[in-house]
């Protein structure tokens, strides 16, 4: 869907609940909690994730026909997409230090590559994989996945296309992620079971 400026008044509540609670340990750069949100960017709602309008990007959510469970939201511009998932943690982190080899051993399975660099964001990892190109030869699809751990979530981003590739094209995308908040929500969840997205009424299937 294209990105509306339209804010729930649920997020609205629970943004100033919490304001004056946590002032003061707030980050200034995001992903965010959701309880960190200081500024006034009216951001989509699709539960697990709060994601802010940026230019020349849609927000798009990837939908099960079978179970119309909302498996992930991406954000994608002409040159490339990013996937946004979060994940319950535990509050002491390592679930991307648990999680990272166990990719790079699917990676492998499949006949692709992966290696891992330090980021921005923290340790990164770089995949490429054998898939089909849109002219219909054999090559390979690079990806860059990005993790951020806080509190009890964890973030995952994947960049697809050129910004995986191309620092200076994924600039757009590493500015959408820090604006991007999750909503872990209070209940207890397993650790690495996905924090559920919903589709709001607004959206429009992929």
């Amino acid at each position: 869907m294209k990105f509306r400026r339209k804010a729930t008044q649920e997020t609205a509540a629970q943004t100033a609940g919490a304001a004056a609670a946590s002032e003061q340990s707030a980050p200034t750069t995001g992903p965010f909690d959701v309880s960190e949100i200081r500024d006034d960017i009216e951001r989509i709602d699709v539960g697990a994730l709060l994601v802010a309008p940026v230019e020349g990007l849609e927000l798009r959510l990837q939908v099960n026909e079978q179970t119309e469970e909302v498996g992930a939201a991406m954000l994608a511009g002409p040159e490339g997409a990013m996937e946004l998932q979060a994940y319950a943690a535990p509050t002491s982190g390592g679930l991307w230090d648990e999680v990272r080899p166990q990719i790079a051993a699917d990676v492998a399975r499949r006949g692709g590559a992966s290696e891992e660099r330090e980021g921005d964001f923290g340790t990164e990892l770089l995949c490429r994989v054998p898939a089909q190109l849109a002219d219909g030869s054999e090559g390979f699809q690079p990806s860059r996945i990005i993790a951020v751990e806080r509190g009890r979530w964890m973030l995952r981003a994947t960049l697809l296309g050129r910004p995986a590739m191309d620092s200076e094209a994924a600039q757009v995308w590493e500015h959408a992620l820090r604006l991007v908040a999750v909503r872990r929500g209070v209940g207890a969840m397993p650790v690495g079971k996905q924090i559920p997205l919903v589709l709001p009424a607004e959206a429009r299937r992929d």
